[in-house]
């Protein structure tokens, strides 16, 4: 897929980029474009990766002209650069607009300046009812990406969404093992809430199965198994044979007790891939008799796609799966 190609990563710094880059470098690519905006990370990883087909672009997505400097030459484009944190969003909204909202415009109009083949954009399971800044701006994300594959004649952009990833930056498995290393009380906002559960290279996977299988303006959804943020505390405690305490803090500002990774009006349009749900884009303008006047019955009979209605893990699953992350493995390891 990716032989003799010229690949640029957006974020290239962050969770993803360094997963998909290490999948990369297995591959005859021919370069792959690192572009962030933190030096320091870079440099971090120039210092772990002897390879002299990955190239540095210090630059952020927010200025167009730093991504037209990198953009040259490039086949395709993995746009991971993104405000992830729901706090941040919370108290600086509009910098979550600037990153993820016009930042991703900037990417996208200069893939087409530049006539990059794809454009895939990442997405995640907040944009969908999102009921926070950082999962508004995601959802805003989508629709821009829709919006510009319409006309983008000669580069195909598309996205996918997922879930909670394990031991991603900033995610509750990195607290939660933090504090039974250091005998803390493990702090557990509802034990009822639910999360998807997926790890960085099922991200990978998506990503790549979207590539291979999507269209203009598609989305890509993966199937994935739930868990419960009690259960997930019980299999970490198990494993790394722990007796921390519990302290339930409540739901903190921003969060849902579930989250949806499809709504019942995309998957009445959905294509069922086996693992995958494909989200066509609804290529209508304005002129349509639905949008005014017309109902659609499939839209009616279907349900949202949720992490309390998928397929929901037990504690023995969790440890299984928690087990197949290996930082999560050293990590269990090197405390036995």
């Amino acid at each position: 897929m990716v032989a003799g190609k010229t690949v640029l990563i957006t974020g290239g710094t962050g969770s993803f980029g360094h997963t998909v880059l290490r999948h990369f470098l297995a591959t005859d690519v021919a370069e792959i474009r690192i572009f962030s905006r933190d030096e320091e990370k870079q440099d971090d990883m120039r210092n772990r990766v002897d390879d002299d087909r990955v190239r540095y672009y210090i630059g952020d997505v927010r200025d167009a002209r730093s991504v037209e400097a990198a953009m040259p030459g490039t086949d395709y484009v993995y746009h991971a650069a993104a405000l992830k944190q729901v706090p941040s969003c919370e108290f600086y909204p509009l910098e979550a607009v600037k990153t993820n909202v016009l930042g991703t415009e900037n990417v996208l109009l200069a893939a087409r300046r530049h006539g990059v083949s794809k454009v895939i954009c990442l997405s995640t399971d907040k944009a969908v009812y999102p009921i926070n800044a950082m999962g508004m701006s995601k959802a805003l994300m989508e629709k821009v990406m829709v919006a510009q594959s319409r006309t983008a004649n000669h580069t195909t952009m598309l996205a996918t969404r997922y879930g909670n990833v394990m031991a991603s930056r900033g995610s509750v498995i990195p607290l939660f093992i933090e504090q039974i290393r250091t005998g803390r009380t493990l702090t557990i906002t509802d034990p009822s809430m639910t999360r998807f559960m997926m790890s960085l290279d099922d991200a990978v996977d998506l990503v790549q199965f979207a590539f291979d299988q999507g269209g203009p303006g598609d989305i890509f959804v993966q199937k994935a198994p739930a868990a419960s943020i009690g259960d997930l505390a019980r299999a970490l405690l198990e494993l790394f044979e722990a007796d921390n305490e519990l302290q339930i803090i409540g739901t903190r500002h921003g969060e849902k007790r579930f989250e949806t990774l499809l709504t019942r009006e995309e998957l009445a349009r959905s294509d069922d891939l086996g693992s995958y749900y494909r989200i066509a884009a609804d290529t209508r303008d304005l002129n349509y008799s639905k949008y005014f006047s017309e109902g659609e019955q499939r839209i009616t009979a279907e349900d949202d796609y949720t992490s309390h209605n998928t397929r929901r893990l037990d504690v023995d699953e969790l440890k299984t799966l928690l087990m197949g992350v290996d930082r999560i493995r050293r990590e269990v390891e090197a405390g036995a």
